[in-house]
């Protein structure tokens, strides 16, 4: 019998088998990378359906805006022992993406809020309900869920605690310095929110002591959240936080700070990727300050240094060592006089990484061939714009903006704020990627942008806002076509 030892074959016939043997891997492997890699950015979006940064940051921008109105308009009168209320938001949107020339959304928010305090003000209960009604336009929607009815969900709900008022309250009696506590579902920031402006499941402690104000905290993400990286799919947001604040209250015109914040990812993939890693565990360092320079000339600064260690576009490759920076800074001068006019400046940095060409943040499409990431990722926000609304992440920006009250003798007008704020946007790295994928090429000119807006409270229980924006692409884009924006909003109170 013939033998079929490997050593009895012909020389031909080995060299044939290896060759099947390098086409057969080379097939399996081809089949892998299909069916189990993860697209870049836009196809991310796309397929998945996800929500792009610049929606869900313009969605943030009108919440907050909606909150300070209310607060600040409807929210001032005297608390009592119990006191409960809301708010119902409606807001028309026509904006252009890039991708789309025109999407249309109305939505509806109904908030329900009720507050209970006890002995003084020691103890403190608040809890908040929101339900929302999403109404696209058909074939507007991201992921042609035109219609979408979100909630009843908590969106806050706090316990806190306030020993001086405690001891004022229970024992009559004034104490040096002061604790607080509080634990629950809060809007949780560190300094002014460049690295951490994020809603979580929180407990925090302060402590007053002298000139000094220190804060320690330990939280985590709500899980019905959306996750900072958007080419991984988990069914529920898992990343915990631990950090502490510094802040110094012996100067009687500027209130300095320092803190630390440490990020970890807890995220359990919903679907397995062959050889895919999304990993993402930061820290973060950061200090600034708030305070005036003179009388009526207010300012703002932070800088955050971020290290850490992410999984990079490379599968098998080590883990990347990160190295980012953002700052920002800001000037505003308040007017004398009864139209309360107001200019400012404002500069935003948040550093790039070259290789990072298909997404600024994402694993996938993300960082391609270099064991060091110096672009920025970090857990805060800032308005950056109605149209373009970029992520501070391998990004420039520069704002220069005004308001005023210009009817405040009028009985009609006099609570009608109208101004304008104007954007230039540049990359740190011309080759790195910005949030908005549709700046597709290796350009550092963005472009720049105009927004007006126009706050007008009509009653004690009714206000209307009216906002307008325009984004003029620059050398970045390959479409330069001019994308706009229109809000129309009424919040009503009870």
């Amino acid at each position: 019998m013939t033998s079929l030892e490997p050593h009895s074959l012909p020389v031909h016939w080995a060299q044939q088998r290896r060759s099947v043997c390098v086409w057969f891997c080379a097939a399996v492997w081809f089949c892998a990378a299909v069916l189990f890699s993860v697209p870049g950015a836009n196809a991310q979006d796309a397929l998945r359906g996800r929500q792009p940064d610049a929606f869900v940051n313009r969605q943030r921008a009108v919440e907050n805006e909606a909150r300070r109105q209310y607060e600040q308009q409807f929210g001032a009168s005297p608390r009592g022992q119990f006191d409960f209320g809301g708010w119902y938001n409606l807001n028309f949107f026509l904006f252009d993406d890039g991708v789309e020339s025109s999407r249309t959304l109305r939505r509806h928010d109904l908030r329900i809020w009720g507050r209970a305090s006890l002995g003084g003000g020691a103890h403190e209960f608040y809890a908040r309900g929101r339900i929302s009604l999403i109404d696209f336009n058909a074939g507007d929607a991201f992921d042609r869920n035109e219609d979408d009815i979100d909630g009843m969900n908590l969106e806050r709900g706090i316990y806190q605690f306030d020993l001086a008022k405690y001891a004022r309250a229970y024992d009559g009696r004034d104490i040096e310095g002061n604790l607080g506590v509080q634990v629950g579902r809060d809007l949780v920031e560190l300094g002014h929110g460049l690295a951490l402006s994020l809603v979580m499941d929180h407990a925090a402690v302060t402590v007053t002591r002298g000139d000094f104000e220190i804060k320690a905290l330990a939280g985590k993400t709500v899980g019905s959240s959306r996750d900072v990286d958007l080419s991984r799919i988990v069914k529920r947001t898992r990343r915990t936080f631990i950090g502490g604040q510094a802040r110094y209250l012996g100067w009687e015109r500027h209130r300095p700070f320092a803190y630390v914040l440490w990020q970890r990812d807890r995220n359990r993939q919903r679907v397995v990727r062959f050889g895919r890693d999304y990993e993402f565990d930061s820290f973060y360092l950061g200090a600034g300050s708030r305070g005036e320079l003179a009388d009526r000339l207010s300012y703002n600064v932070e800088a955050v240094f971020e290290t850490g260690r992410r999984a990079s576009q490379n599968a098998f490759g080590p883990k990347s060592e990160i190295e980012a920076w953002a700052v920002e800074a800001e000037v505003a001068y308040l007017f004398e006089g009864p139209k309360l006019a107001r200019v400012s400046a404002q500069y935003l940095f948040g550093s790039g990484d070259s290789n990072r060409t298909q997404s600024p943040v994402n694993t996938a499409g993300g960082l391609q061939r270099d064991r060091r990431d110096t672009g920025f990722v970090g857990f805060g926000f800032r308005e950056t714009g109605l149209s373009f609304a970029p992520r501070i992440a391998n990004l420039h920006l520069g704002r220069v903006g005004g308001s005023l009250r210009p009817w405040p003798d009028d009985a009609n007008l006099r609570h009608l704020e109208v101004g304008t704020d104007w954007y230039l946007y540049y990359k740190n790295r011309r080759d790195g990627a910005v949030s908005d994928p549709t700046a597709d090429r290796r350009s550092g000119y963005l472009g720049w942008e105009m927004d007006y807006y126009a706050n007008w409270r009509v009653s004690a229980d009714m206000a209307y806002t009216v906002r307008l924006g325009a984004f003029f692409p620059g050398q970045a884009f390959s479409d330069r076509t001019t994308r706009t924006f229109m809000l129309l909003g009424v919040i009503w109170s009870f």
